[in-house]
């Protein structure tokens, strides 16, 4: 009997099923008539059942419809449902639905998604469930966020068998064979929302280890626990980055405020320049040394970038192995809720599912996606412009007017480039997104990273553009000092108010008092409370704000040395600004699980590659090296040309020292080998029995 005929039979009944009935807990044995549903396999019977993930109904859902959600929560999913255990919060007519997931189910989808988990050996090794007892503590090694997004990819992997009438629906919101259930009612207003509950106790001691205290370490392992891979790749690489910001934030501190010995007169004058933005005569007649702090910063800025993304990798690399996620196998798992096509078998699983031709998706992305992001980026380039000539036309109306009204109007080109900007920024990611979706990405993943890419480089252009032109184009250094200290500074200010200071107000005087529980509150109701909490946006953000950071000073902090000090200060309060956000500000969010941080790794090293020739030219605008140039009589070709042989062997000293320092630590690639080879030789085994039984 599958899950359709199932439903059907159960909703002959007219008497509320027992496991539906009023008042019961919502942690306790789930066959003690207790609401929860039945769990099939003896080995999954639990005294207590976890909470995991609330499911918010329409308000016009009827009972009718709810039962029969219900059973297709809690059905075997060789009957078409998710396996999993459902309880109807109050009683059947109630808005919301308790999911959890029973051990069983847990552990086949550890397996389905490539999960590493530590062996009786104490090493990591693939998941098996076969293979399930020779695991370490088996029954409870998936962590909090690893069962909440199981629970997720159960539910969106609902796909209807034959053709059904949803009971409670009209005609028109039939399903059809193969069709995605959850999608389907979302689309239909009969699961309105779907999100992981927070667990009180531990979030509380996350917190007190976390933000609270004093300590400077991060709990990064209970942050993977109760948060999740992506949300601790993000903070383990915070606390990376920021603490690798001493080092470059000394030498700028040492160059600008420093005056050694052997330093000469233009470094000194560099040193007032970089923190005064204005130019300072200072009479010196030492000749002094062949280096000045420009160059000093440059060359170290180089060195910098790419030593530090190299041992970056090798850290997240180590953490892929340790949070067990070095050996995902997305691709092999059911398609997005949103993916489309034809029905068919899928040549590596053999499952009926909806498959899309490659080529047709390079082709939408050639053809359409390219030339829109083209688009965009042209009225970028055409926003700056308009921002140049319009600055040209106040400043010589101020010229010749000399009033209050001209020198108030310098300010407008700004502010007109800023909120253009913005509304362009804002419509792009709309943009970017309905592109995305066209394209008709399989996995998740994949999704994510075209979407990222695609706004990273709009992102690029937004921010780095204008710098750019003021370097390579006006060459004008101080202007270009200036231009960067007021964006270090201004930014930073304006992002630690809409980050933390305003969520904070909101969350504090608006939202709060609504929220207001006691002890003696029905735990149903504590679950409610965490909806009206607004839904995490997500670590795009974050992310966008770290990769300008690491523009701003691995591209153009060889005119502002101080750079790495006021990142160093301000990363320093993100760390614990951000921790504090996700635990109290917003909702828990689903976290997949994942091996780094994906395309934005891509983009931090293309960012250390374009500051070897960011650099390189920048070089040309030191003083010092202009008088060099001019002392040893070399005309600007020349000058030109051995620049462009400095570039192509910095460029290849870059790419020495990315090739010296190992993305692997030697003993994280030894064990992966180790785990492809026990890979093989589990597959060797079964590829036997199965012989054996046949020949039998």
């Amino acid at each position: 009997m599958n899950v359709q005929d199932f439903v059907q039979k159960a909703l002959t009944h007219q008497k509320e099923p027992k496991e539906y009935e009023k008042g019961g807990k919502l942690l306790s044995k789930p066959s003690a008539g207790s609401g929860w549903t039945k769990v099939s396999c003896p080995c999954c019977f639990s005294e207590r059942v976890e909470p995991l993930v609330l499911v918010k109904l329409g308000g016009k859902v009827g009972p009718e419809t709810k039962r029969w959600l219900i059973k297709v929560i809690g059905a075997p999913q060789k009957d078409g449902g998710a396996a999993l255990l459902a309880h109807p919060g109050e009683d059947a007519s109630g808005d919301i639905i308790v999911v959890s997931a029973p051990r069983c189910t847990l552990l086949r989808a550890a397996e389905e998604l490539g999960l590493c988990k530590t062996y009786r050996s104490g090493d990591m090794e693939a998941f098996s469930y076969n293979d399930r007892d020779n695991f370490k503590d088996s029954g409870v090694f998936l962590t909090l966020a690893e069962r909440q997004y199981i629970v997720k990819y159960e539910l969106d992997g609902l796909r209807v068998q034959r053709d059904l009438r949803i009971p409670g629906l009209p005609e028109s919101r039939m399903l059809q064979k193969r069709d995605n259930i959850w999608q389907k009612l979302s689309s239909a207003g009969v699961v309105v929302d779907t999100f992981p509950l927070h667990n009180r106790k531990k979030l509380k001691d996350l917190g007190e280890a976390w933000y609270s205290g004093n300590q400077l370490a991060q709990p990064l392992d209970s942050v993977n626990d109760y948060f999740g891979s992506a949300v601790a790749f993000y903070f383990s690489f915070l606390d990376f980055y920021t603490w690798s910001l001493l080092t470059p934030a000394i030498l700028g501190l040492a160059i600008s405020y420093f005056s050694v010995a052997f330093f000469s007169s233009e470094v000194k004058k560099e040193m007032v320049d970089s923190v005064s933005g204005s130019k300072v005569i200072i009479n010196d007649d030492d000749s002094g040394p062949m280096i000045s702090g420009h160059m000093l910063q440059a060359m170290f800025s180089m060195i910098w970038s790419t030593v530090f993304m190299e041992l970056w990798k090798r850290r997240s690399s180590s953490l892929s192995y340790r949070w067990g996620t070095m050996n995902l196998a997305e691709r092999f798992a059911e398609p997005r809720p949103n993916f489309y096509g034809d029905l068919g078998v899928n040549p590596v699983t053999g499952r009926v599912e909806p498959l899309f031709p490659e080529w047709k998706r390079d082709l939408r992305m050639v053809l359409v996606s390219v030339p829109v992001v083209g688009l965009f980026l042209g009225l970028v380039v055409l926003g700056m412009m308009c921002f140049y000539w319009g600055e040209a036309q106040v400043k010589q109306l101020h010229k010749d007017w000399n009033s209050l009204l001209s020198q108030a109007l310098l300010y407008i080109p700004s502010v007109l480039h800023i909120v253009y900007t913005n509304m362009l920024g804002n419509v792009y990611r709309n943009v970017a997104q309905s592109l995305t979706e066209y394209e008709n990405h399989r996995e998740e993943s994949a999704f994510e990273n075209h979407l990222t890419a695609k706004i990273l480089v709009f992102t690029f252009f937004n921010n780095f553009a204008v710098l750019f032109h003021i370097a390579f184009f006006k060459q004008d250094v101080p202007l270009l000092r200036k231009r960067l200290a007021s964006l270090l500074i201004v930014s930073q200010l304006v992002n630690q108010v809409t980050e933390v200071v305003i969520p904070f107000l909101v969350d504090r005087f608006i939202s709060a008092p609504h929220r207001t529980e006691s002890e003696d509150d029905p735990k149903e109701d504590k679950f409610r409370n965490q909806r009206t909490l607004p839904v995490f946006p997500g670590l795009f953000a974050e992310y966008i704000e770290l990769l300008v950071q690491f523009g701003y000073l691995s591209l153009f902090s060889c005119v502002y040395p101080l750079t790495a000090v006021l990142l160093l200060i301000n990363n320093i309060t993100e760390i614990r600004s951000d921790a504090y956000k996700i635990c109290n500000l917003f909702r828990k969010p689903f976290s997949p699980p994942v091996a780094n941080m994906g395309v934005w790794q891509v983009a931090f090293e293309v960012l250390s590659f374009v500051s070897v020739i960011s650099n390189c030219w920048l070089l040309l605008l030191s003083p010092r090296l202009q008088e060099l140039c001019r002392e040893g009589g070399l005309s600007s070709t020349n000058v030109l040309l051995l620049a462009v042989f400095g570039e192509h062997v910095l460029i290849l000293i870059k790419f020495i020292m990315a090739a010296l320092i190992p993305d692997e630590p030697d003993w994280i690639r030894k064990k992966r080998d180790q785990m492809e080879y026990t890979s093989m030789q589990a597959l060797k085994e079964q590829v036997n029995a199965i012989s054996t039984d046949f020949i039998v």
